[in-house]
């Protein structure tokens, strides 16, 4: 019995020394360490916050502070892979061991996303090509594509008047054509373009140059409506045939909030005359062939007769001195605005509204109406004997417009309405242009396929004679002017070329 008693102890105590001693092994299986490190830039060295460190095997997710450490505590011994992210950097992974009751230290150096990524090329300037001249405005600048890998490439435009120093700029441009107006006619202008994928550094094309067309180039002269002033402008010659092709290399050259209008240029002395609206009167006005140096000629005397915006004047003796109407008297007034005198007087009640001269003897046409603007008489005058010479249209119902003597002063261009209406609100109905011819003293009309319930006006011969230029708009009196020009004496039939939309009173010199 002692025995068995004795033997069951010794076994308790083998159990109860087995059970400790496997107890013990287990414990030192989960021992522990400390990982800490850095996250920095690679290249630069700057430091990178706000990093997301984690490990595998799984233990605690840690952000680095703004000084890029981070530090795991207690974290079981044993191999890990360590993995550092952070947006805009390529993530990368380090490998550590963890040993009991020690600190592993590991070092980020992160590579930004744009090391892996390839730059925009240089973009090529195409056109304006460098250093062209006479560039027409608006200008439609062209550049070559610079993708270099899948990025959209975005663009900025840059341009700089070399005259005046101010820069322009265009961002975020997605397609490699952009048209720019409103440029200033004649200036010089530098422009570039750079390349941005948002991703690397934006590349810089070359710096081109190019030159306006100044107005040098353009003959045209005519109004335009704007915010309830008419407005003058001078355009150029269009360039590409068959094709529409309108309101090249325009130059506004008086104020929007001005009333302007009636331009003839003077190409001997590269003058324009217009006329200018000063509270209730009209006067007129001469400037540069740009707009520059402004001037006013006519003082005490304004030009006046019935309704202000028919009125018309006339340069003549080779651009000194310009013949106007005042009611029934005709003035003229030198180039510098000296010399003002009466040369003519018609009969009281007879209104003198517009004058053309003739470029062979400088003798005069006049347009003369009653106070309606009806009773017309076209009637040729010589200054020399401020007489009357020849009364060449009269008595005919309806409104007359638009005088202009021919290259060699044989025939004078004018329009009528034919539909002979005259009313209160002196409406035309349908006025055509007309040529009278002084050796035959015969008018012919000028076929120039006006459709119904349209009317030409302000008809003028072209520099050369071979070439008409007229108004033509809707008899509404409300719908848009445009202007256009018509070949005259052509083999083949001839369509109108519209040259000018939103347009009229045009001169071409």
């Amino acid at each position: 019995m002692a025995n068995f008693e004795n033997t069951s102890c010794l076994m308790a105590f083998v159990v109860l020394f087995t059970f400790c001693a496997c107890e013990e092994e287990t414990l030192g299986d989960q021992s522990f360490g400390v990982l800490d490190g850095k996250v920095v830039s690679n290249g630069l060295n700057n430091p990178l916050g706000n990093v997301k460190v984690t490990t595998n095997p799984s233990s605690n997710t840690v952000f680095t502070d703004e000084e890029g450490n981070f530090t795991i505590t207690n974290i079981s011994i044993g191999d890990y892979s360590v993995q550092a992210e952070k947006d805009d950097f390529q993530t990368a992974f380090e490998p550590v061991n963890i040993l009991n009751d020690k600190t592993s230290n590991v070092i980020f150096e992160l590579d930004s996303m744009s090391v892996s990524n390839m730059r925009p090329l240089i973009p090529s300037l195409l056109f304006p090509e460098d250093n062209k001249r006479n560039v027409r405005s608006p200008v439609v600048f062209v550049w070559s594509s610079s993708a270099n890998d899948v990025d959209e490439i975005l663009y900025d435009l840059e341009l700089r008047n070399g005259n005046t120093g101010e820069i322009q700029v265009f961002q975020s441009l997605l397609d490699t054509v952009f048209r720019v107006e409103n440029l200033a006619i004649g200036a010089n202008y530098f422009w570039q373009v750079s390349a941005n994928d948002e991703i690397t550094e934006p590349v810089q094309s070359k710096i081109s140059s190019f030159q306006l067309q100044g107005v040098e180039g353009n003959r045209f002269l005519y109004v335009r409506s704007i915010d309830g002033n008419s407005v003058v402008f001078s355009g150029g010659e269009p360039t590409r045939a068959n094709e529409v092709n309108v309101n090249e290399n325009e130059v506004q050259l008086t104020a929007t909030g001005i009333n302007t209008y009636r331009p003839k240029a003077n190409i001997a002395t590269g003058k324009v005359a217009y006329i200018r609206s000063i509270g209730g009167e009209s006067h007129i006005f001469t400037m540069n062939l740009d707009g520059t140096a402004k001037r006013q000629l006519t003082q005490e005397i304004p030009i006046a007769g019935f309704r202000q915006d028919e009125l018309e004047f006339s340069w003549y003796d080779s651009g000194s001195a310009i013949y106007y109407p005042n009611f029934n008297k005709l003035y003229t007034v030198n180039a510098d605005g000296s010399g003002t005198r009466m040369v003519y007087e018609a009969l009281d009640g007879e209104f003198i509204t517009e004058v053309a001269t003739n470029p062979v003897d400088n003798q005069i046409v006049l347009k003369i109406n009653d106070s309606q603007g009806y009773r017309t008489q076209l009637r040729i005058v010589s200054p020399e004997t401020n007489l009357g010479t020849q009364t060449i249209i009269s008595g005919i119902t309806g409104a007359f417009g638009g005088l202009d003597y021919s290259l060699d002063g044989n025939r004078i261009l004018y329009t009528r309405d034919i539909s002979g209406t005259e009313n209160a609100q002196y409406r035309l109905l349908d006025s055509r242009i007309f040529e009278y011819n002084l050796t035959t003293n015969t008018s012919n009309e000028i076929d120039t396929q006006k459709p119904t319930g349209f009317n030409n006006l302000d008809a003028k011969y072209s520099p050369n004679g071979g070439f008409i230029i007229f108004t033509v708009t809707s008899n509404d009196g409300i719908s848009e002017k445009q202007i256009f020009r018509r070949q005259l004496d052509a083999v083949e039939v001839i369509q109108n070329e519209l040259v000018f939309t939103n347009a009229f009173m045009p001169n071409w010199e």
